[in-house]
């Protein structure tokens, strides 16, 4: 599904600030993967969602999508195959617009804009019946605005949002961050529903490393713009979190500092 070969990023290249992000990555996602991806400060987790996505251009290599050589194409152009869910639950949402209005903005990407607005009957239900599945009660507000949500009910509406219509590949950068861990243990179970029911391949970054083990059927640790250890199936299953510890320092040479990371 998703081809990454030979990519690296350096930002402000031959200036004091140079930091070479992404160092020659290699990775084949296969339809249906469910990939955690983890690793300390500047392992190149968010660069690498964004090389995907396309907010930057990357400075060398190929990103191939189903096929589809991506590697030149705009962000907004990506977004027609590709779901994001940011860490920020303020990103990916309008608050000035009702719940139903945003979800409907979601079913129409990528259809072609008319001067007719209004949301249809048909897609109201749809919404309804969609809402209903987060137990969050939104289907009683959707004409609610969007800017008097909790953070972690954005959160689950942004998701919905993102693959309301099935995307080619689904984003997670740290999606559940800035959520209490109560939120945040409902909105990845809410994740995990989705990516099954609609069979998707998702890549998530997490700073979590009970939740990369638990979630998705493949784990990738990042370091210094290099994946150092990738890991699936039953071995991935078998993980703990010292494991992880231990393949880092094997890896890379170094201790995992990262604070946030080991006490998740």
């Amino acid at each position: 599904m998703l081809k990454i070969k030979n990519v690296s990023k350096t930002f402000n290249p031959g200036t004091v600030n140079e930091k070479k992000a992404l160092n020659n990555i290699n990775l084949e996602v296969h339809d249906g993967d469910f990939i955690t991806i983890i690793g300390g400060n500047g392992a190149g987790k968010s660069t690498l969602m964004n090389m995907i996505a396309g907010v930057y251009p990357i400075d060398c290599g190929y990103i191939y999508l189903a096929d589809k050589n991506i590697s030149l194409l705009k962000e907004h152009q990506r977004a027609q195959m590709i779901g994001r869910v940011f860490q920020d639950p303020m990103l990916g949402t309008a608050s000035d617009m009702a719940i139903q209005e945003n979800l409907a903005m979601a079913n129409r990407r990528g259809m072609k804009r008319g001067l007719r607005w209004g949301i249809t009957k048909e897609e109201k239900e749809v919404f309804y019946k969609t809402l209903q599945r987060l137990g969050l009660g939104l289907e009683d507000r959707m004409t609610a605005k969007v800017g008097l949500l909790s953070g972690g009910q954005r959160q689950a509406l942004t998701l919905l949002m993102a693959t309301l219509k099935k995307p080619q590949l689904l984003l997670l950068d740290e999606h559940t961050a800035a959520l209490d861990p109560r939120t945040a243990h409902k909105v990845l179970k809410i994740t995990e529903e989705i990516v099954d029911e609609q069979k998707l391949t998702a890549l998530m970054v997490t700073h979590n490393m009970q939740d990369a083990i638990n979630i998705g059927n493949r784990l990738i640790m990042m370091h210094e713009g290099r994946i150092i250890y990738d890991v699936k199936g039953e071995e991935k299953k078998r993980l703990k979190v010292e494991d992880l510890l231990k393949k880092f320092e094997e890896a890379s040479g170094d201790v995992f500092a990262n604070d946030r990371m080991m006490l998740g």
